[in-house]
């Protein structure tokens, strides 16, 4: 039985390449024809597989079906959770997990500090936009027009000498940004706490996430934080790969 699930499966990325016939099936199986056949039907009565007029199969609609309702139902913070929890008894420090809804990033998951000094962020509220780490890496990978329009629209407001001034300056680090993969907030939003971010991506390679380290000046440097940033980004891509389906979870200890 075993045998026949794992022929049956190796048609599809053999289908994933384009329309096969019959013959073209059975010889990359090493099969003969009549078990291509017979394990071709089984795959077509359920959706999965598709036989064109000219007599070729195709992969079926209902594969795509299944693969979408499944992405619809990932739970990215069910998934990263426990990667957080990790994270956090690394290194001590508050942990978040952040997202892109309707114009606004908010954070969905938190680690709470170890350290008595704590984060006054809420899990539902949005983060400060313009500054935040995980904002920047969820805007950075937007396409191109879309980052500059959402820029002209926003406010910037001074929270620090730190903070992003305007929409120049906010394009030019969403631009950055992208193109070294990672994010710092270092007293943009509140001068004495910086953090360090890391994106979650998808299959496809789009950031679906953002994860951060966040710590006061009181209990680690700014220089400090930043040596935590290969750590972060070992796990961001840990949940990435989990989400994707690519890699089973798994501990990301240094």
């Amino acid at each position: 039985m075993s045998q026949t699930v794992d022929r049956a499966l190796s048609i599809l990325p053999l289908l994933a390449e384009g329309p096969a016939d019959l013959g073209q099936v059975a010889d990359r199986l090493g099969v003969h024809k009549s078990t291509a056949l017979r394990l071709l039907r089984t795959l077509h009565e359920h959706g999965l597989v598709y036989r064109q007029s000219d007599q070729r199969y195709r992969l079926g609609a209902r594969l795509f079906a299944l693969a979408q309702e499944a992405m619809e139902n990932l739970d990215i913070r069910e998934i990263a959770h426990p990667h957080l929890v990790r994270l956090n008894e690394q290194c001590g420090h508050t942990v978040h997990l952040a997202v892109y809804e309707e114009g606004e990033v908010l954070y969905i998951d938190k680690v709470e500090s170890r350290y008595p000094v704590r984060m006054y962020s809420r899990i539902g509220k949005p983060v400060a936009i313009t500054v935040a780490a995980v904002a920047k890496l969820l805007l950075a990978d937007l396409p191109e027009p879309e980052r500059r329009a959402l820029a002209e629209r926003l406010d910037y407001p001074l929270y620090t000498a730190r903070s992003t001034p305007d929409a120049p300056a906010f394009v030019r680090e969403l631009e950055k940004v992208r193109e070294q993969g990672w994010a710092t907030d270092l007293g943009g939003h509140e001068e004495s706490v910086n953090c360090v971010a890391a994106p979650v991506r998808d299959a496809h390679g789009r950031v679906v996430a953002a994860m951060s380290v966040s710590a006061p000046n009181v209990v680690v440097t700014a220089g400090q934080l930043l040596t935590l940033l290969p750590l972060v980004r070992r796990t961001a891509d840990a949940i990435s790969g989990e989400y994707s389906g690519r890699t089973p979870g798994k501990d990301i200890s240094a």
